[in-house]
């Protein structure tokens, strides 16, 4: 245990607390790092990620800078574009139903580039992000904006990253140590309670900065503020997101903020266990879907699979899900659009069936009505608009005609065998739901006034994103405010007393 008074002590060790720490460091500042989890599961929702990230880029000489020199058959195959400060803004407001806190939306654009920079800088390597990108019929790939770069090794290499560099700065991080409390003097916040085991005692800072993330892993805490059905939802990330520091904050007086009914929720295996663990990490997600149909368990097709490009929808895709009969979901695709489908998708966890007539693909479908499923997929491919050349290099307004749910982009007939199936439900990632903070990352209190020596990031930041986010968004809010937390309590640590 620590027991002199430091500046900083961060609350939680995923890619949100460690930018504080070492951003705190920077300036200065003593810093002590708590993680619930034990170090072989430290990392918090950060190391279940693929590892993208959304920020303003100019052009290809912008993701040079990132991930070194691209070599010229990757620049020939390759159209890089650019991702402007209006693009982000845009996709923010749309996504997000234009309910977004302008003043977090601004912070969190323009202070995408120079986070991605400072990352590299503490050790974070890049590569350029093909995988999301628009697959062009001459095998070129065009970037489609926004996050055009991933971490080398996914979400798992940032967290290794960092961890490396905390480390060599020296920065203690105490494991398997629960925070149950914060500590207010009458002056503001000067330490937490923890628990060790069964052991409780008090570590006093001059300010502290909650990154625990959201309640994601809270069946209670989902059933209360998502909605019932809720406790259904299987876990993508961290077992240790259960809202504690939320009700901590909470409890201080902190406003809560932001969309507490609202989630990051995609797709995901139905064979996926109930609370993901490292070993599997991403191998269960369910994310092209706009290559097929989305079929209930009523045989009937429930939401515009090419509504957008999967960066702006994905995330949606899980509440859909969970809303239909037995929260379950059919993706289903033929020879013409399955090879088109991502690796996770031929993993042996898979719950995958193939069948050469449809009417033996819907009798390997568990529950679902065969009937209204052929004629669904009948209907459907009647509609489909087969006068417009498909296109997965673009938005290619293939779509349907007359069906009461439109497919927007990307309709295919599902006709030429063989014929797959994927039974998928709802995967959670984090809730939006959190605290309000001012532009230094303080914690405002219910009267809307800072909460001294109290400062948050990550996901218990409210107001960020409502109804949907834009893929690669969370991971960048988690190190634009994160950084800005850990600088601003360092600053506030390193002032002398009033």
């Amino acid at each position: 245990m620590v027991s002199d008074m430091v500046d900083v002590l961060v609350v939680g060790a995923g890619l949100a607390g460690l930018a504080a720490a070492l951003a705190a460091t920077q300036q200065g500042a003593s810093v002590l790092v708590l993680e619930r989890a034990p170090q072989e599961e430290r990392g918090g929702n950060t190391r279940f990620s693929n590892g993208a990230m959304r920020a303003v880029y100019a052009g290809v000489d912008d993701i040079v800078e990132l991930v070194g020199d691209i070599t010229p058959e990757e620049r020939a195959r390759a159209d890089f574009g650019s991702y402007t400060r209006e693009q982000y803004y845009d996709d923010i407001g749309r996504v997000t139903q234009y309910r977004a806190d302008p003043m977090l939306s601004d912070i969190l654009v323009e202070q995408s580039g120079p986070t991605m920079r400072w990352l590299k800088s503490q050790g974070v390597s890049y590569l350029p992000l093909y995988e999301w990108q628009f697959k062009l019929p001459d095998g070129r790939i065009k970037f489609s904006g926004g996050s055009a770069v991933e971490a080398r090794g996914g979400g798992d290499g940032i967290s290794a990253a960092l961890f490396r560099t905390v480390e060599k700065a020296g920065i203690p991080v105490m494991y398997e140590t629960t925070a149950v409390a914060l500590i207010d003097n009458g002056e503001g916040i000067c330490g937490v309670r923890v628990r060790q085991g069964r052991k409780l005692s008090d570590i006093m800072a001059r300010t502290v900065v909650l990154a625990a993330g959201g309640f994601e892993a809270s069946t209670e805490w989902r059933t209360k503020y998502l909605g019932p059905g809720w406790e259904l939802a299987k876990v993508r990330g961290s077992r240790f997101n259960t809202g504690d520091g939320l009700r901590m904050a909470l409890e201080a007086g902190a406003m809560p903020y932001g969309h507490w009914s609202g989630c990051h929720s995609a797709s995901w295996d139905l064979n996926a266990p109930d609370v993901n663990t490292l070993e599997f990490g991403t191998v269960f997600k369910r994310d092209d879907f706009m290559h097929g149909l989305m079929i209930n368990l009523n045989g009937e097709r429930f939401v515009d699979e090419g509504a957008d490009v999967r960066a702006m929808t994905y995330a949606r895709m899980g509440r859909a899900i969970l809303a239909q009969p037995g929260q379950i979901a059919w993706q289903v695709y033929d020879a013409q659009t399955s090879p088109l489908l991502h690796g996770e998708y031929r993993v042996r966890q898979s719950a995958r069936f193939r069948a050469d007539t449809l009417e033996e693909l819907a009798g390997k479908m568990e529950g679902i009505n065969q009937a209204a499923f052929l004629a669904t997929v009948d209907s459907f491919n009647r509609a489909v608009r087969r006068d417009i050349p498909f296109d997965p290099g673009k938005k290619d307004g293939r779509c349907t005609q007359g069906l009461a749910i439109p497919k927007s982009h990307w309709a295919t007939a599902i006709e030429q065998p063989p014929f797959e199936a994927y039974a998928v439900t709802c995967g959670i990632t984090f809730t939006f739901g959190g605290v309000r903070i001012a532009d230094s990352g303080q914690v405002m209190d219910v009267d809307d006034k800072p909460i001294p020596g109290l400062y948050a990031a990550g996901e218990m930041v409210g107001g960020v994103f409502y109804f949907n986010y834009p893929g690669g968004a969370g991971l960048m809010s988690a190190a634009v405010f994160g950084r800005l937390a850990g600088t601003s309590a360092a600053t506030a640590a390193r002032l002398p007393p009033a």
